[in-house]
């Protein structure tokens, strides 16, 4: 498994958060800002949500990167579409086999973002049943309007 995201990630999250803020929808990119964890500076990142059983969520394929943790130091953030901003609660998912449904709806709910789950070495293919396997490798999510 890959510890370190690609180097080309970070500049397209510019690009991705920069066409957020002009008002363009990007298919089922949001940004979530969150609070660091050290400093309380709003911290952005490109997420993509799904919603499972009438709920939604978002996947951290880096279960230990600094989104993630400071997901969990804040529990709280703001959550952009396009123009459209929401403020929102988050808490880890511990139920396994929740984690098990998010994950297997990825690749269906969310195919542009197999390819990271494959680069990261999470699963080879956008087969929902690797995806199952891998719940326990990842963080997930539950996203609540605040």
């Amino acid at each position: 498994m890959v510890t370190a995201l690609p180097r080309w990630l970070r500049p397209a999250n510019r690009v991705v958060r920069f066409l957020t803020r002009l008002g363009l929808r990007l298919g089922t990119i949001h940004v979530l800002t969150v609070p660091g964890r050290r400093s309380g500076a709003p911290r952005p990142t490109p997420v993509s949500p799904l919603t499972v059983g009438g709920q939604r969520y978002v996947i951290a394929g880096l279960p230990d990167g600094d989104w993630a943790r400071n997901v969990r130091a804040a529990g709280r953030g703001e959550l952009a579409h396009g123009r459209r901003k929401q403020a929102v609660t988050l808490e880890e998912v511990r139920e396994q086999q929740t984690r098990v449904d998010v994950m297997r709806a990825f690749p269906r709910e969310v195919p542009h973002g197999v390819p990271m789950f494959v680069k990261l070495g999470l699963v080879s293919r956008a087969d929902p049943d690797e995806f199952a396997a891998a719940a326990d490798r990842v963080a997930v999510f539950r996203i609540r309007a605040s």
